[in-house]
């Protein structure tokens, strides 16, 4: 952190990093995750060189009072600091992100996993607001741009196109044309510019095209440096729940790899009938379980029981005050009254009859209190708007009168239109009354039972990508055994043979093409020919991911070059099979070992080596490398194609136990060049362990390589 604090005031491409920069940001709000972040955050600006002339708020909560509490009491920190201190940044996780209006913030920095378009939204246009500043040296200036500051390129390019998208119906959820969401991108670009880093490495506005392929880019960056467990991979796992049980049996055989160990399986529940979710994976709870359940929490005398506890604040209506402040302040009392009678009537005995935690709980209560406050404040606004225009129409009506006669009038015609409006006023706070107690019990069941069957959905969503990460982590293998320019994930199964992929998958390529292409099936139930879409893979995210993947394997194939600092295993995640790969430092050591045990060794053109049980041929790749840049072999064999066709065809011999692994040292340990032609090597598929326990890894030796015993 301490580093990244240093890039943002030192790095020509960061927002602090010079002083011209700082000016245009005096008051910034920095977004984080946990409240204990924000507290390690303060501690480090405090001390930093830069930051430590800026002031910083912690509009963090720590619990003690309600989230309404936590916002006031931010608030009012922060425009007290704004106030006293010419350059402040406050730190906040989650509040003053909605509906709060400060406008001295000229940035907002996006230090959280925010994923939510609208969320993301909301708060990025905190600093969107007109100010005037005085600076340190008494100038005045205007700002005129506001900035939100990124360092996940993907998320926020994947935010802003679904924000630009999803609010037109042709292109919401990822439908559409490419050129139809250009188009809003295009559009939401002339109010919201995007600046990135171009390939040259300089900030550059980008356009439409950029905003969409971006994220592609960097997606498959991502999937090619986790190994290829990304859910980056997969798609339309919502529509699992109309999938048929094949789809499930295929799963079961994949070995799950948790994002989180300690998550449990659900694979189990995915055909469970009893999670309301309709084909699209959306939740749907039926009204008569809504009723039903309603009924049996609260008992047929809730509405009885709200009501009186809401009868003397209604009746106080009856006789409607005509000043704006205590019609307020009676409206605010009714809110108070109504959220209290709700919390103590409804959602204390739901969130013990759910076991909905704390946290959820308060948001419930707010949530209910903003939906009463809005019903109830509108019908305040309502009332002093109607207020307000007919005593602009007495007051017309007075001066124009001729007569004290017509004066009279106009009061009489005023006190008899207030008299309509308190009327229409009183019975509209009735009716918003009794609408509350009336759908309140049920709207919260309903909300209730949405987040229970959200949670088991979601719960079996991140089972079911659990179990495609344990099928995709197979993909670098594959890309490193039977890899080329040309394949894809569409033809992926015509490359291996079908005994491999079964072996390192678990699923045979039939299996694999059904949740890639879908199929028709026969319904146990109706015994009906159905169709399953398939399509759980994103295949323009797969087939970027595999170009990257073959480009990073050409970047690295050159092992002689000392220079690199990484190899291409790096990206290849261990198999559930006896595929691990012996990382390269713990290599080099034992290849030092064996050099100082047999000194001399690779000065030796007679010398032989061998691996017996090689998983990557990394052992093999060093004992080249140490025999090619030997001084006494180069004066044997200055010709650098001869030298290391004798290393291959007399000096090192290699076992691979299994196709896949046999097919990766190959294309590992004689891929180093595309110019070198290696014409006779030493390395052969055979299980030396197996053979071993049977006592007959000497003799299968003897017929694998003759010439070395001779």
């Amino acid at each position: 952190m301490k580093k990244f604090l240093h890039a943002l005031s030192t790095n020509d491409k960061y927002p602090f990093s010079t002083e011209e920069l700082r000016k245009k940001l005096p008051h910034t709000l920095w977004l984080l995750n946990y409240v204990s972040s924000a507290k390690a955050l303060a501690s480090l600006l405090k001390d930093d060189p830069v930051f430590k002339d800026y002031h910083v708020v912690l509009a963090a909560g720590d619990g003690k009072l309600s989230e309404d509490e936590e916002t006031v009491k931010a608030y009012d920190k922060v425009k007290r600091a704004i106030q006293e201190y010419p350059k402040t940044i406050t730190l906040s996780v989650g509040q003053l992100t909605v509906g709060v209006t400060i406008p001295q913030w000229c940035g907002v920095l996006m230090l959280c996993n925010m994923k939510s378009p609208s969320a993301y939204m909301q708060a990025a246009f905190r600093a969107q607001n007109p100010h005037d500043f005085i600076d340190e040296k008494g100038e005045r200036f205007r700002k005129e741009r506001a900035y939100v500051f990124d360092f996940d390129p993907a998320r926020t390019l994947t935010i802003y196109d679904e924000f630009a998208n999803d609010l037109s119906k042709d292109t919401v959820d990822g439908h559409g044309t490419k050129e139809d969401r250009a188009k809003n991108i295009r559009r939401l670009l002339n109010f919201f510019p995007v600046i990135g880093e171009d390939s040259e490495g300089s900030m550059v506005e980008l356009n439409a095209a950029q905003v969409l392929s971006i994220p592609r880019k960097l997606k498959s960056e991502e999937v090619v440096r986790r190994g290829f467990m990304s859910n980056f991979l997969f798609a339309n796992i919502s529509h699992i729940f109309a999938a048929p049980q094949k789809v499930k049996d295929i799963l079961e055989k994949l070995t799950p790899a948790k994002e989180e160990t300690h998550r449990e399986d659900h694979l189990e529940d995915l055909t469970d009938d009893s999670i309301p979710v309709d084909e699209e994976g959306q939740v749907d709870i039926p009204d008569e379980k809504v009723i039903g359940t309603a009924h049996d929490i609260f008992g047929p005398k809730i509405y009885d029981t709200m009501s009186e506890g809401l009868q003397d604040v209604g009746d106080s209506f009856k006789e409607t005050p005509r000043d704006e402040a205590e019609v307020a302040d009676k409206v605010d009392h009714l809110v108070h009254t109504t959220v209290e009678t709700v919390t103590a009537s409804l959602i204390t005995p739901l969130a013990g009859q759910y076991n909905i935690p704390k946290s959820k709980t308060k948001q419930i209560t707010k949530d209910v209190k903003n939906k009463i406050e809005v019903t109830l404040q509108k019908r305040k606004d309502d009332f002093l708007q109607n207020k307000r225009i007919a005593e602009a129409e007495r007051d017309k009506k007075i001066r124009e009168a001729e007569t004290s006669e017509k004066q009279e009038q106009a009061l009489k015609d005023f006190e008899a239109r207030m008299k309509e409006n308190e009327d229409t006023f009183n019975r509209g706070i009735h009716e918003d009354i009794r609408d509350i107690v009336q759908n309140q019990p049920t709207d919260l069941v309903r909300k209730m039972e949405e987040t229970k069957a959200e949670e088991a959905r979601d719960s079996i969503e991140d089972t079911v990508r659990d179990h495609l990460r344990g099928f995709s982590r197979t993909i670098p293998s594959f890309l490193m055994a039977y890899g080329d320019d040309k394949l894809t994930l569409a033809n992926l199964d015509d490359y291996t043979e079908d005994d491999v992929f079964k072996e390192v998958t678990g699923i045979t390529e039939d299996e694999f093409r059904f949740l890639r292409d879908g199929g028709d099936y026969d319904d146990p139930k109706t015994h009906e020919k159905k169709h399953f879409d398939g399509h759980l893979f994103d295949e323009v995210v797969f087939d970027d991911s595999i170009k990257q993947f073959m480009d990073k394997r050409k970047e690295l194939a050159n092992y002689f070059d000392e220079n690199q600092s990484e190899d291409i295993f790096n990206y290849i995640p261990p198999q559930k099979t006896n595929q691990i790969f012996t990382p390269r430092r713990v290599v080099k050591k034992m290849v030092d070992d064996l050099e100082k045990e047999n000194p001399g060794c690779f000065d030796d053109d007679t010398k032989t080596f061998a691996d017996l049980y090689m998983k990557s041929g990394m052992y093999i790749t060093e004992i080249v490398k140490r025999l090619y840049n030997s001084p006494r072999m180069k004066e044997l064999y200055p010709d650098k194609e001869k030298r290391l066709n004798h290393i291959f065809a007399k000096q090192v011999y290699g076992l691979a136990p299994t196709k896949i692994i046999y097919r990766i040292c190959l294309s590992y340990i004689l891929g180093f060049s595309g110019t070198i032609h290696i014409k006779e090597h030493h390395i052969r598929l055979c299980d030396s362990l197996a053979l071993a326990e049977k006592g007959m890894l000497e003799a299968e030796l003897d017929k694998l390589f003759p010439e070395a015993g001779k």
